[in-house]
């Protein structure tokens, strides 16, 4: 297992390692001691699996407002997705930036991105399974989203028509975000 940091500051890269043979594989999908050496650790309390039957589905940006922002350690165990994820932190400098990673069930990758960003992914494959650990419980109350097509963002997405559920197409623009709430505020990680 192989922990990198990613350009927007706490966003990791972990590759997965495999040990093939004839039989197919065998590896460690988490390990709380490498990822308390790298300074990860966390307390997973609920982790969700995500199928999507399309491809060209976009799912998100969905974020969580304190006290309930999570951090999110995100693996494509089947299929493959665009996985995208937008910085909300309040005074971060990478505010309002976004980047992506492929993750797919071939190249047994994972993204741990921490509280206080936004995150989505996009359908690259008729089928697709998205399993995702969160450090904290989900409360509807506190959810957010914004809209996957900001151009103030400027995502390039690989599609330009997705298939969105109600909820995801009436998202705020960034710009409606910061005006409402100006950042995510985070007392502690």
């Amino acid at each position: 297992m192989e922990i990198t940091q990613r350009k927007l500051t706490g966003v990791f890269e972990v590759q997965l390692a495999p040990i093939r043979d004839a039989r197919g594989f065998f590896m460690r999908s988490f390990d709380a001691a490498t990822f308390k050496a790298a300074g990860l650790d966390r307390q997973w309390l609920q982790e969700n699996h995500s199928r999507s039957e399309q491809q060209g589905i976009i799912r998100g940006l969905h974020f969580q407002f304190p006290p309930y922002a999570e951090t999110k350690l995100v693996r494509c165990v089947r299929g493959t997705v665009l996985d995208v994820f937008v910085d909300l932190r309040l005074n971060s400098p990478t505010f309002g930036q976004w980047d992506s990673i492929e993750l797919s069930e071939e190249n047994k990758k994972m993204i741990f991105i921490p509280r206080g960003f936004a995150h989505g992914f996009c359908t690259l494959t008729p089928e697709s399974e998205v399993l995702y650990k969160v450090d904290n419980v989900y409360n509807r109350e506190y959810e957010g989203g914004l809209l996957w097509s900001d151009s103030a963002i400027g995502i390039d997405w690989p599609v330009a028509d997705p298939i969105l559920s109600e909820k995801d197409s009436r998202n705020m623009t960034l710009k409606q975000f910061i005006h409402q709430h100006g950042g995510i505020r985070l007392e502690h990680v």
